[in-house]
């Protein structure tokens, strides 16, 4: 049965019931001329077109052939074949659900490695319920019989594939294309955004795609052109052993603060351009960096949410030293803070009002102030 079964997506994967699809508006191209895509912000991938349309996507040393309905399938030497419409894709990376889920693509994602209860995306719990989205495993331990069975074309997962090799191997030696996405190692928050054009392109909604990311781009442009608040900020959670957990100054959250006009308090010690997010500070040096800050925002994302000062200091009485803490001006995130991944811009603009002591506290998405 397995064999059979092994057979059947080998079979799948290589033959393309590829209507004609144009391909998107591309940099520099000229009738008949192979032509890239057009990337504002986003260095983690390109994407070049052939005269026909298909799609040459290259992230790092991977690359991939995307080849529309009505296009004849061509080898492309090292390039794994996609062919449109894809409708089986087991989605292992939390961060590239919300861009299917904004297209209205969800129908081409079957499987996750998410538990229903770990989401915080309505549309995708949902589609859990409904059972047209499964649970498949997590990442670096996938159901590889469910995978076959339904026909997998395409695993997207994140960085952290790395760490577990032998899962990546696995799903290639089973004929199961993987896609890293990286849009974590974006130097710009707009570039994690914009990866949401290769996830158009895999789901023949190229147009959708461009036109909300120019949309949303628009929008976070306009926060950044209105002057600094001269507020500083930290941005941090209370860990297990009696630690603190902060984000590199590196990280794009770090990045979004500064754009929304504010200034994040903490350097990076290590200076070693690691591409970690985040990095553990003994309570002192926190202490020490962020007592004056005029903004705290506690990531509840970690440990569950909080709704009072009262709450966070009965996990850290030392806080009440705090100058935010004192003025209120403490900020907790909410739980769809990481996981809606389209949602940069308006968390830039969230940002710029709470530093600017303008905010509209029940209007907000992904903040909320502790009382």
């Amino acid at each position: 049965m397995r064999g059979r079964l092994f057979a059947l997506l080998l079979a799948a994967l290589t033959l393309c019931s590829c209507a004609r699809q144009e391909p998107p508006r591309a940099d520099e191209a000229e009738a008949g001329a192979a032509a890239r895509m057009v990337l504002r912000y986003a260095e983690g991938f390109a994407v070049d077109y052939d005269a026909e349309g298909r799609a040459l996507v290259t992230i790092g040393e991977d690359r991939f052939l995307v080849v529309p309905e009505g296009v004849e399938a061509r080898g492309e030497p090292g390039a794994a074949t996609l062919c449109l419409p894809l409708s089986t894709i087991y989605c292992a990376s939390s961060a590239a659900m919300d861009p299917f889920a904004r297209l209205g693509a969800l129908d081409a994602v079957r499987l996750t490695g998410t538990k229903r209860e770990d989401w915080s995306l309505p549309d995708v719990q949902s589609a859990m319920d409904a059972g047209a989205v499964l649970y498949a495993g997590k990442y670096a331990a996938p159901d590889y019989e469910l995978l076959l069975s339904e026909g997998t074309a395409l695993a997207v997962e994140n960085t952290m594939i790395y760490h577990s090799p032998e899962t990546k191997e696995k799903l290639e030696e089973l004929g199961i294309p993987v896609l890293v996405e990286r849009s974590s190692y974006e130097s710009h928050p707009l570039g994690r955004l914009e990866w949401i054009k290769l996830y158009g392109l895999l789901t023949g909604k190229t147009a959708e795609a461009e036109a909300f990311f120019d949309e949303q781009a628009a929008l976070a442009e306009s926060v950044f052109a209105r002057e600094s608040t001269g507020r500083t900020a930290a941005f941090f959670f209370l860990t297990a052993n009696g630690g603190v957990n902060v984000r590199r100054p590196e990280d794009y959250i770090a990045k979004m603060i500064a754009l929304a006009g504010g200034r994040y308090v903490f350097a990076d010690p290590a200076g070693d351009g690691s591409a970690r997010s985040t990095m553990n500070m003994q309570t002192e040096d926190f202490y020490a960096g962020a007592r004056d800050a005029d903004v705290l925002i506690y990531n509840a994302t970690i440990d569950g949410g909080m709704d009072t000062l009262g709450q966070l200091l009965e996990k850290a009485e030392w806080l009440a030293d705090f100058k935010a803490v004192q003025n209120g001006n403490v900020w907790c995130t909410e739980a769809n803070l990481f996981q809606e991944t389209t949602g940069i811009a308006a968390m830039i603009g969230e940002f710029h009002q709470i530093f600017g002591g303008t905010a509209d506290e029940s209007a907000l998405r992904y903040f909320h102030r502790l009382s």
